[in-house]
C-alpha cells in the first residue's frame, strides 16, 4: 500500500486538472487506509480507533466549525473538485488530518519518552505539514479563503492565522490520542518502517515537489525548514536504535 501510494504521488506533479484532483483524492484514501490499517495491525483495536475518533472524528468536527464559523483556521471554503462534501467539508478532508496524524505520533515516539514532549513535536510536525499542503492546494483551487492576508512571506493566499490554528489544533488531536490509544500507542506489535518511512518521504519528496515541479518555492523553504525542524532529528535517532 506504501508502494502504491508513493506511485500515485509521483504521478501527481505530471498531470492536471480534473486528473490531478482525482490522484489527491486517490492519494489521501489510501494514505488513510495504511495509517489505520497499520495502527490496528501494529497496537492493536484500541490503538485504531482512538486514531479514528480523535483524527477522522475530530478532524471533521473541527473543519466544519471552521467552515461555518471561521475558526479556527480563518473563513474558507472548498470547492467541488475534492468530491462530496457534508458541512461544506469534502468527505476526504478528515481522512487527510488522520493519514498524516499517525507517522507524525509513531516519529514522536522515537524522538521523546516524555508524553507531553511527544504530544508536542507530534503536533509540530503535523502542523508543519501544512506549509507544504495548503499552498499546493490552494494553488490548486481546492480551497480558498476569503482574508488570506496575513500571509508568509511569498505563500500568499494563505493567512498565517490558518497555520496557529493547524498547530492548536493537533496540540488538542495529539493529547487526546495519545490519553485514548493507551500504553499499546505507544509499543509496536509489529514493524513501524512503513510508516517512518512515509514520514521521512512526505518530508523530502514534499521539498523536491514544491521547488521543482510545483512552481512554489517559497512553501519548500517554509516547509523545509520548519518540518524539517521536527523531521530531521529522526534520522539520527534510528541510527542510533539500529
Amino acid at each position: 500500500m506504501l508502494g502504491a501510494l508513493v506511485l500515485v504521488q509521483i504521478c501527481y506533479p505530471l498531470t492536471s486538472g480534473g486528473v490531478r484532483a482525482g490522484f489527491t483524492v486517490t492519494t489521501v484514501v489510501l494514505g488513510y487506509l495504511l495509517s489505520v490499517g497499520h495502527a490496528l495491525l501494529s497496537r492493536g483495536p484500541r490503538a485504531a480507533a482512538a486514531l479514528v475518533g480523535t483524527a477522522t472524528l475530530g478532524g471533521f468536527a473541527v473543519e466544519a466549525v471552521g467552515v461555518a464559523t471561521g475558526f479556527p483556521f480563518g473563513t474558507y471554503d472548498y470547492s467541488g473538485q475534492l468530491g462530496p462534501k457534508v458541512l461544506g467539508v469534502p468527505l476526504i478532508i478528515p481522512l487527510a488530518w488522520t493519514w498524516m496524524a499517525w507517522p507524525a505520533w509513531l516519529a514522536a515516539l522515537r524522538l521523546a519518552r516524555s508524553r507531553a514532549v511527544r504530544v508536542a513535536l507530534a503536533a509540530a510536525g503535523l502542523a508543519a505539514w501544512d506549509l507544504f499542503l495548503d499552498p499546493q492546494m490552494v494553488a490548486e483551487g481546492y480551497w480558498v479563503w476569503q482574508s488570506p492576508t496575513p500571509a508568509l512571506p511569498g505563500v500568499p493566499g494563505i493567512p498565517v492565522g490558518n497555520y496557529l490554528g493547524w498547530l492548536g489544533f493537533a496540540l488538542v488531536l495529539m493529547a487526546v490520542l495519545a490519553a485514548a490509544a493507551g500504553p499499546s500507542g505507544g509499543q509496536a506489535l509489529g514493524g513501524d518502517a512503513p510508516m517512518i518511512a512515509l514520514w521521512l518521504w512526505t518530508y523530502a519528496s514534499s521539498v523536491l515537489a514544491h521547488a521543482v515541479f510545483l512552481g512554489l518555492p517559497w512553501s519548500a523553504l517554509w516547509g523545509g525548514v520548519l518540518m524539517g525542524a521536527v523531521v530531521l532529528p529522526l534520522i539520527p535517532a534510528l541510527r542510533r536504535r539500529t
